[in-house]
């Protein structure tokens, strides 16, 4: 059951933009925060389009495809990535799940022992290093004061089956949540079929009134996930259930495992300086079979692993007679991964490797940020961030007399400046201004453009970092306390933009485009007409478009043409009834009924605007019911999506040069489910 508009409004409290506890209304930047509420009452906790669809400027397209992932961008930034997210930070617990180079995987976040998720977008997510178009951060949920078993079990359209288990008490002075997750489906195209296991568990130590430890250790682990790669116009004409081209042939598929064990240490000096630490290692292995470009099929296989730590030091203090919260810090990140490519043979490898390689990428960064109150009405947000990024890359495959060794290193200062106006108690007014920095991915520098329509696999370093101006205004009305609106509107202007060159059997190549341009808007509210019935609504609007002519590969691409895979336009909302009060706080009794409208614009599936998949309407309607008995509850979830049962692409796959570029949505779906609350 969705949490109640009231929880959305003034208390609210969030810490992405200013790195510590703050009501969102009195944030100085456009963030918003979903609840665990929210995220239970979106679907089954698979993916994080469930819940995330309601927040203005983020676009999660859903390419029902898991061995690709989401594919995920907030104001555009990320809406290159062929698989995984690029161009976005992704934090869980304070702890980074994005690599230096700017890498992550939405998959990483386990949604049902997550208790927030915040999603900060604008100048001030660029305070978080390289790749920061924007602040994906989730949180565990915390530890119940008395022990306490939670069982979860989904069912629904195309063999989906979701089970959780999730175990929780509190120790003393010792808070434990372990929780373990399995999913799988037949997946509704040919040859998308996938499984998944994941654990999540977080121990937290109160070792005194000032100190508190906590150790996270998560697993994801996907044994199986078959890739049906993207469908021509004329295929999704004919059959949107259809795999592409070869994908069956070559038995096209991923496999991932993945383990992080994390630390975190807060330290509370006195009431006005706090100290943070944070350490972090983890392994991932990713071995992928793709269709190739030959005769057989190709392979890829990483073996990564990474570790970090970062300190952080939070006070309050007064400078020049002004009250002033500011916070200073460091952080070091490392990835190194070995990855090998060959050929296949009936989806199994075949001969020797044709590339092996050890690739690196590290980032050491120092960052300050503070907030000071100018008068009673005027607050001044200010932050900078030094930057190093390197890469490095030793090439063991030299049969073929091409060393594909090879360093380069990035380097940037990235100022914020922001101001709020208190209009009013109940009205906010902000500007922010801040430049932004973006490096090339390990995977984005692993091909270079080969002959003809080919890419091959060299370490490509002749790629720059994109260099970005942000520009920000906003609001933040709350008229009632079950009312809210927020609205903001922005400019950024990027040179080097790194844009798809060439995408061909799951290899993609990369280049610089000159310039680009990005002006939107983003608006979202919530209001309630009656303590049982609530509106809440988001739409964002971009114009995302090639400010100077270049030349991809042989094709030349005008100014003016717009961004591929980003959708102009995109709309959400839902309406919904509750038998218990809206204004009441927590787990509430009884039937809650809603409908969602999802509306998405056209999607340009290239440079030149020549393809494009057309903007979709779709109408999901769910409803659950919760029984309460002592400290316990049960509750009941059903669900359909695309009532209408509208034929629509999810997403595209972004300059494939095979003109694969679409991947269908799903038709009409349902999902049914139980949740059980059980106190020990």
């Amino acid at each position: 059951m969705a949490g109640p508009v009231s929880a959305q409004n003034l208390d609210d409290v969030v810490v992405s933009a200013s790195r510590s506890a703050q009501r969102s209304f009195d944030t100085p930047a456009a963030v918003q925060g979903v609840t665990r509420e929210d995220i239970q009452g979106a679907g089954p906790q698979i993916n994080l389009s469930e819940s995330l669809v309601r927040v203005p400027g983020l676009i999660i397209l859903d390419r029902q495809n898991y061995a690709q992932d989401l594919q995920v961008s907030i104001r555009g930034f990320g809406a290159r990535s062929a698989f995984g997210i690029r161009g976005i930070r992704l934090l869980i617990d304070g702890i980074p799940a994005t690599t230096p180079d700017g890498q992550g995987q939405g998959s990483s976040i386990s949604l049902p022992s997550t208790d927030r998720i915040e999603v900060l977008r604008g100048p001030m997510a660029l305070l978080y290093g390289n790749s920061s178009g924007g602040v994906i951060q989730a949180f565990s949920t915390a530890a119940p004061k008395e022990p306490e078993l939670t069982y979860q079990y989904y069912t629904g359209s195309n063999g989906l089956h979701r089970a959780d288990y999730q175990w929780g008490d509190t120790l003393g002075s010792v808070g434990i949540v372990a929780d373990y997750s399995t999913f799988s489906t037949d997946g509704y195209r040919v040859n998308s079929a996938a499984e998944r296991k994941q654990f999540n568990g977080k121990v937290t130590f109160d070792m005194n009134d000032a100190l508190r430890v906590n150790l996270v250790f998560n697993q994801f682990d996907m044994p199986q996930a078959l890739d049906p790669l993207g469908l021509t116009r004329a295929q999704l004409t004919a059959d949107p259930s259809q795999a592409g081209n070869n994908a069956v042939r070559y038995n096209v598929r991923k496999t991932v495992l993945q383990n992080q064990w994390g630390g975190s240490a807060t330290y509370a000096i006195n009431q006005d300086h706090l100290m943070t630490a944070r350490a972090y290692y983890g392994t991932r292995d990713n071995l992928q079979y793709q269709a190739g470009t030959t005769a057989n099929g190709a392979w890829t296989g990483l073996n990564r692993n990474y570790f970090g730590v970062g300190l952080q030091y939070n006070a309050r203090s007064m400078w020049a007679n002004l009250p002033v919260q500011w916070a200073a810090g460091y952080e070091f990140d490392r990835s190194r991964e070995f990855r090998q490519a060959g050929a296949s043979l009936n989806g199994q490898k075949t001969g020797q490797p044709s590339r092996s390689e050890d690739n690196q990428s590290d980032n050491s960064d120092l960052f300050v940020q503070g907030q000071a109150l100018m008068s009673e009405r005027v607050s001044l947000v200010a932050g900078l961030r030094s930057i190093t990024v390197r890469f490095s890359s030793e090439d063991y495959f030299l049969a073929d007399r091409n060393d594909g060794s090879g360093n380069v290193s990035y380097q940037a200062t990235t100022p914020v400046l922001g101001f709020t106006y208190h209009a009013l108690p109940e009205l906010n007014l902000y500007a922010n201004y801040g430049k932004g920095f973006e490096t090339p991915t390990l995977a984005e520098m692993a091909y270079k453009n080969g002959t003809g329509t080919t890419v091959v696999g060299q370490f490509n370093t002749a790629l720059n970092a994109s260099n970005s101006q942000h520009y920000e205004v906003g609001s933040k009305w709350v008229p009632n306390a079950v009312s809210r609106l927020d609205f903001a509107l922005y400019q950024i202007d990027t040179v080097d933009e790194l844009v798809v060159l060439r995408s061909v059997a799951g290899q993609t190549s990369y280049k610089n485009a000159p310039g680009t341009s990005r002006t939107g808007w983003e608006l979202s509210g919530s209001t309630q007409f009656t303590p049982h019935l609530a509106l809440s609504a988001s739409a964002s609007m971009i114009d995302a478009h090639y400010a100077q002519a270049f030349t991809s590969g042989t094709t030349a691409v005008d100014a003016g043409k717009q961004l591929p895979g980003i959708p102009q336009s995109f709309l959400y909302s839902e309406l919904a009834w509750t038998l218990s009060p809206l204004a009441a706080r927590g787990a509430q009794p009884g039937l809650r009924l809603a409908a969602e409208l999802v509306q998405a614009g056209r999607i340009y599936a290239n440079d030149t605007n020549s393809e494009s998949a057309d903007g979709r309407t779709n109408l999901n309607l769910s409803a659950s019911h919760r029984w309460l008995w002592d400290k316990g509850n049960i509750t009941a979830y059903a669900r359909v999506n695309n009532v209408s049962d509208e034929r629509y692409v999810g997403s595209v796959i972004v300059n494939q040069a095979a003109r694969q570029y679409f991947e269908p949505g799903l038709p009409r779906n349902w999902t049914v489910g139980l949740s059980l609350r059980l106190p020990l």
